[in-house]
């Protein structure tokens, strides 16, 4: 049989601590609550926002990947970079367009330009301005369909297709000379994944 300790009283010489005031207590309560609520709220509150701007954002890109037609302004440096398009300065009337599937991605570029311009553009993708054969419409009419170009207006037209081997893209340029100091130039690059 265990021996239980006599129930120890406090001290004569430690001090007696007066009961807690009611309102101290209450106010350390809600002290204690509000700091709960701001460590769990603060970071959960923080989540739900953050979950649903990446929502946002993913709607938004879904949209503009979606559209079709071409986008007034410049592709990425991203997309210039990868379809090896290399748009000149100067460049107006600028708009662009990407598709992208399992088989093939294409970039759709349209721009105008200067002389000096169209053979820094065509020297960029390896090509020289005498190599354009007149009357020759080298992007496709499944091409056309999807950029909306339809090439029946004033000409001379010109083209090429320029090949390269894989990864690097294949481009079709069209140019329109019908203002030989301002051409108009019409690209599709693409890539085989």
């Amino acid at each position: 049989m265990t021996a239980s300790l006599p129930h120890q009283a406090a001290s004569p010489d430690e001090p007696r601590r007066p009961p807690e005031n009611p309102r101290h207590k209450a106010k350390r309560r809600a002290l204690t609550l509000l700091i709960i609520v701001l460590l769990i709220g603060v970071p959960a509150g923080y989540l739900v926002i953050s979950a649903n701007q990446s929502r946002n954002s993913g709607k938004d890109k879904e949209a503009k990947y979606s559209a079709t037609g071409l986008t007034p302004g410049w592709p990425s440096k991203v997309q210039r970079r990868l379809y090896q398009v290399a748009i000149p300065h100067p460049a107006d009337y600028l708009a662009y367009y990407e598709t992208n599937n399992w088989k093939t991605s294409r970039l759709y570029v349209q721009f105008r330009t200067n002389s000096a311009g169209l053979d820094s553009f065509l020297g960029a993708v390896g090509v020289r301005r005498d190599e354009l054969k007149k009357d020759d419409i080298t992007i496709s009419t499944r091409d056309q369909k999807v950029s909306g170009w339809h090439f029946t207006g004033p000409g001379p037209w010109s083209g090429l297709t320029h090949r390269q081997k894989n990864p690097a893209p294949t481009q079709d340029v069209v140019v329109n000379t019908s203002d030989p100091n301002f051409p108009m130039v019409y690209v599709v690059s693409r890539t085989v994944p």
